[in-house]
């Protein structure tokens, strides 16, 4: 079993990639592989595509690796691979970004990435820091995982998806920001599960041995 972590040059891998190798040292879940290469992204097992900063600067490093988005969709989208997004990497699964510009993104679960408006004017955007999940649908990812568990977020923009049913789990800062998304053989985390202790280690780990 291969883990692909996708690296294009938009975020520190360190953290997701230890966490990603003792998870699945942990369960015996095979190999985890740092690369920028399509050949190696299309016959992994697994794909995750991480992501730090701004929608449109994410996307655009990412198609700079002539022949990467599409082994990852052929991976993901034609062949029904696992794949998670994480932050950035979740958000470009939307069909629209809307941070700077008008981006298009996937176009994998239908919706769009906005500002984090709060009705509380006392908090900050960036969101930042610990924050309680609040589960909405059940998902094989999430076992084990429970409303009220704590993950860790940065970011500005959160991801309105169009069906209810994509959105897995969210939190409250003064109104729903959306924590996960989901469908299929695609589920995608706004919160960086490598910072989010004992629930993020055990999202890596179920889905390192999901089959959707």
């Amino acid at each position: 079993m291969l883990t692909a972590l996708v690296d294009y040059n938009s975020g520190n891998l360190h953290s997701a990639h230890k966490a990603f190798e003792r998870m699945a040292r942990e369960r015996g879940a095979g190999t985890i592989v740092v690369t920028s290469e399509p050949d190696v992204v299309a016959k992994a097992d697994r794909i995750v595509l991480p992501g730090d900063g701004a929608f449109p600067a994410c996307k655009n490093h990412l198609f700079t690796y002539s022949g990467l988005f599409e082994a990852i969709e052929e991976a993901v989208v034609q062949k029904g691979r696992p794949f998670m997004g994480i932050c950035i990497g979740m958000q470009m699964m939307a069909s629209w970004g809307r941070e700077y510009e008008d981006t298009t993104g996937f176009d994998w679960i239908p919706g769009e990435v906005v500002k984090i408006t709060p009705s509380d004017p006392a908090l900050k955007v960036p969101h930042m820091g610990w924050n309680d999940l609040v589960v909405d649908h059940p998902h094989p990812v999430l076992d084990g995982v429970d409303s009220g568990d704590h993950a860790y977020f940065v970011h500005s923009y959160h991801f309105k998806v169009e069906n209810p049913a994509h959105r897995l789990a969210h939190v409250d800062y003064a109104g729903d920001i959306t924590a996960i998304v989901g469908r299929d053989n695609m589920i995608g985390c706004q919160f960086h599960p490598e910072k989010s202790q004992r629930a993020g280690l055990r999202i890596v780990s179920n889905f390192l041995g999901w089959v959707p």
